[in-house]
């Protein structure tokens, strides 16, 4: 199995085929969409009216909602890709989206990407992104324990990604992010929030900060994505996309003060645990390294300075 970098550096050699893209202007799928047109890929994306402007230049954009099952099959059967890589959703740092809304966009959404994914034969690979917070407590007996709608809803999708491998052979592979992280980010996370207090001089308010989380930079999650596309023999399979490494929430943001220089204070435990909060939900990076050749490269500690740096500088 080649190494990380090599895995990369081949898909960028021999990227030949199109590839569609849903969820490209958020915060992943911008530095995707970027990486591709590098790369020197035929780059298509569904955005959301009013949106284009958002896309990388050199990203063909076809306006539509990934919920209206008509819109995404005309996209596909319009761009025609060998590849489809599939970020689209919503609810990530919303404990109260509704079950009704989680279902609409995380489920449905890859129910027409699927439905539309078998009408076009090129297509040789499906990569659609799941969470770490499926696996929840891991309380329960598969393994998956869902504990809000957002991590409900990206268990039923994934239970329809598999339907559909073992139905009619659809190349899907499901990649479990972890806790993404890196500049540009929306405030709404913990590391950029934090940060944004910390260069202000603002107090931060928070959980006691005891639970741990594996905290993965995003120029990393694109190269595993990158390398879910090439990975050959691995359809059907869902792979974790982290570092190996679990960090106490209070530690990193402790080790944010420090790196920034923040004069505000830190109020642990001004916050409630969310309900269903989980102690620790480690990644199984060696399968994915097994199955993919691909491995994280950026330290938490490089990763936050980065961070820090960008969110001074703007």
């Amino acid at each position: 199995m080649p190494k990380a970098t090599e895995q990369l550096s081949t898909f960028n050699f021999e990227l030949s085929t199109p590839v569609f893209l849903t969820g490209a202007t958020g915060f992943i799928g911008q530095r995707l969409a970027e990486r591709l047109i590098a790369a020197g890929a035929d780059v298509t994306a569904l955005v959301l009216p009013g949106e284009a402007d958002l896309l990388p230049v050199g990203v063909r954009a076809i306006p539509g909602d990934i919920t209206i099952p008509e819109t995404v099959t005309e996209a596909i059967a319009s761009a025609q890709p060998g590849l489809i890589i599939h970020l689209a959703a919503i609810g990530i740092t919303n404990p109260d989206l509704p079950f009704t809304a989680a279902c609409a966009v995380n489920v449905g959404g890859v129910i027409n990407v699927l439905d539309a994914a078998r009408r076009v034969e090129a297509i040789n690979r499906i990569v659609l992104v799941g969470s770490s917070y499926e696996y929840g407590a891991r309380r329960a007996d598969d393994g998956l324990d869902p504990f809000n709608a957002y991590s409900a809803s990206k268990v039923a999708a994934w239970a329809f990604a598999r339907a559909a491998f073992n139905a009619w052979g659809a190349p899907v592979v499901w990649m479990r992010l972890f806790q993404v992280y890196g500049p540009g980010q929306r405030e709404q996370a913990l590391i950029p929030a934090a940060i944004q207090a910390a260069l202000n001089g603002d107090d931060f308010r928070m959980t006691a900060g005891e639970q741990q989380r594996d905290f993965v930079f995003v120029e990393d999650v694109v190269g595993g994505l990158l390398a879910a596309a090439v990975a050959p023999g691995i359809e059907g399979r869902a792979l974790d996309v982290g570092t190996g490494q679990l960090h106490r929430i209070r530690a990193v943001v402790e080790r944010i003060w420090e790196l920034s220089g923040a004069r505000g204070r830190i109020l642990a435990g001004a916050l409630p645990y969310r309900p269903g909060e989980v102690s620790a939900i480690p990644a199984d990076v060696d399968r994915t390294r097994r199955l993919t050749g691909w491995a994280s490269q950026v330290e938490l500690e490089t990763g936050l300075q980065k961070t820090i740096e960008v969110m001074r500088a703007t």
